[in-house]
């Protein structure tokens, strides 16, 4: 069986937690808690013919004071960067870690998770500046921790990515 670790990784409270808990739990919870470091979870996929672990590292959130400390992804396979599609500067944050993980780390694969999709009156996330970055190769997927909306759709066509 294969072991693939993915990094979720993302600004304060843009939901990371939410969706490790959405997809490995299948709960959503109202109650915000700040990771603090980091935490494991595991989930088994089975991706065509081969059962895959999927080693799951909810990061602590990033902000101006804190940044995301990249030698988290050391033996990564893939990470997942998260943002809130209600808080355009999450998409700033987003793209900072992605230039830092670039520089130090190289090209690893990553999806970009557009969270909170079910907050559609509030969306606020700029079309001209997610088509900037689809051009540069990102693939975003919108997702919902709370209705569980494109959650273990991107999962696994992450995992499916990393198997092959």
């Amino acid at each position: 069986m294969l072991q693939k670790k993915i990094c979720l990784l993302g600004a304060f409270g843009v939901g990371k937690t939410s969706l490790v808990r959405r997809y490995v739990d299948t709960i959503f919870s109202d109650t915000y808690l700040t990771t603090v470091g980091v935490k494991i979870d595991k989930k088994m996929v089975t991706v065509g013919a081969e059962e895959l672990a999927l080693i799951l590292w909810d990061i602590a959130g990033e902000d101006e004071v804190a940044a995301v400390r990249v030698t988290y992804l050391r033996g990564a396979a893939g990470y997942l960067l998260v943002v809130d599609g209600t808080r355009p500067e999450t998409l700033d944050t987003a793209e900072s870690i992605q230039r830092r993980i670039v520089a130090e780390l190289g090209q690893v694969p990553f999806f970009v998770l557009l969270n909170k999709s079910d907050l559609v009156e509030d969306w606020a996330l700029p079309p001209e500046r997610l088509e900037a970055l689809e051009a540069e190769g990102w693939i975003f997927h919108r997702t919902s921790a709370k209705t569980g909306t494109g959650v273990e759709e991107a999962f696994l066509e992450l995992a499916t990515r990393l198997a092959r």
